[in-house]
């Protein structure tokens, strides 16, 4: 995913959020949690809030990333699957 992509999606997830926190519909931790999640990579004051939710919420943490490596894997299988289909 392009850097440009990621920070888009990031921040929206974190705007999200933000409105979740007022409207009642909406999971605004949820989505601020994600948020950062994404953007972890790109700005150290997400990787810093990341860490006070790790220290704060360990197996949760060990949890998504297992998760979201699986979810790397799959795409990339998908990916090679649909290559494969067009050459």
């Amino acid at each position: 995913m392009s850097s440009w992509a990621r920070k888009f999606i990031g921040f929206s997830l974190l705007a999200l959020g933000v409105l979740g926190l007022v409207l009642p519909i909406l999971q605004g931790v949820l989505f601020l949690a994600l948020g950062l999640f994404v953007l972890r990579d790109q700005y150290p004051w997400a990787r810093r809030w990341m860490g006070k939710l790790e220290a704060r919420f360990p197996r949760m943490m060990v949890r998504v990333e297992t998760m979201e490596a699986r979810l790397i894997s799959w795409s990339r299988r998908q990916g090679e699957k649909v290559r494969r289909l067009l050459s």
